[in-house]
């Protein structure tokens, strides 16, 4: 791939995080789930999940090598023609590294976690990432993960929130695109958590129980994901197959034909 088109997949996916609409990224894992998803035509980006990239590979989320992980990422990179945001973990040693190393097979945007490291050093872990990428001169799209929420263990939800809010606002600062906080579900969390880091400015996973598209675009939330969870419904899909071959050992007639 050119500079030139990464540069201007890049573009495009600012422009979509930018938009009024949501941007709904429906997470892939692998060549295959990335083309499928592409050839729908409400398809305007794609992204990847990193846990379901590491189940593919036999890890545990968390524990994919980068040189892995970035295998991973360049198959889906490859198949496709849209732009693609990665999973790409806390960043792994060197965040700076892995965003150019990144960058170098196509990736125009990146979910990188805080995994709630003390303020300041998440703080200069994503202006390192910015830094990097525009030292490569494309606009890449920082989708800035904050653990606040997700990891916030027994302590009230109102601190977790301004938590959240610090933390993200800090990363905004520093040049990020958007700020992810997994475990904003509710109307009650993700009002206060649009109002603290600006509307258009927050991403949330679209996990089970969690309010639909258009109620969140009408919160003005940005982007909506869908993580690891498009692969277990695969792979539920698959078990539920499996189990009825070894009864009736016959596939359904209306299952698409071989191209």
């Amino acid at each position: 791939m050119t500079d030139s088109n990464i540069r201007a997949r890049a573009e495009k996916l600012k422009a979509l995080h930018e938009a009024p609409e949501i941007l709904s990224v429906v997470n892939v894992w692998d060549a295959i789930s990335a083309s499928t998803v592409a050839a729908l035509p409400e398809t305007k980006a794609i992204a990847t999940a990193g846990h379901s990239i590491a189940a593919a590979y036999g890890y545990a989320d968390g524990t994919m090598p980068l040189d892995v992980a970035l295998d991973g990422v360049k198959r889906i990179v490859n198949s496709v023609e849209l732009p693609v945001t990665a999973d790409l973990d806390d960043g792994y040693e060197d965040p700076a590294e892995t965003i150019r190393r990144a960058i170098g097979i196509g990736v125009v945007g990146a979910n990188v976690e805080d995994r709630l490291r003390p303020f300041d050093e998440a703080v200069a872990r994503v202006k390192a990432i910015i830094d990097a990428a525009n030292g490569e001169g494309i606009a890449f799209q920082l989708n800035a993960r904050t653990d606040a929420i997700a990891k916030g263990g027994d302590r009230p939800i109102k601190d977790s929130i301004e938590d959240a809010i610090a933390r993200g606002r800090a990363f905004l600062d520093a040049g990020a695109a958007l700020v992810f906080v997994p475990g904003a579900l509710t109307r009650d969390v993700i009002e206060p958590l649009v109002a603290g880091l600006g509307h258009g400015k927050l991403s949330v996973i679209g996990a089970p129980g969690a309010l639909p598209a258009a109620e969140l675009q009408e919160l003005g939330v940005a982007r909506v994901s869908y993580g690891p969870f498009t692969q277990r419904v695969a792979l539920r899909a698959l078990q539920d197959l499996a189990a009825d071959l070894y009864g009736s050992g016959v596939i359904p007639k209306d299952t698409p034909a071989l191209n």
